[in-house]
């Protein structure tokens, strides 16, 4: 799970092109928008090498780093 957490944290520090918080907001805080929330989903999916089913997740599971760790445990098979 760390290596997950690490990853993530990798590839929104890359989008954001920035450091953030495992708890900053992304999403809501406007700091990223829908189309950056696709552009993370194709990174991590390319990263971690999953499948993020769209019709499974909304912006809001994207919101921080913690919430995206969440999301790829619930709709990625381990």
């Amino acid at each position: 799970m760390a290596d997950i957490v690490q990853a993530v944290r990798e590839v929104v520090r890359t989008v954001v092109k920035k450091h953030v918080r495992d708890d900053e907001p992304l999403v809501s805080s406007g700091l990223i928008d829908s189309l950056s929330v696709l552009t993370l989903i194709a990174a991590l999916e390319q990263r971690l090498q999953i499948h993020i089913p769209a019709a499974d997740v909304q912006p809001d599971d994207f919101d921080t780093i913690a919430l995206i760790v969440d999301t790829i445990a619930r709709v990625s098979p381990p």
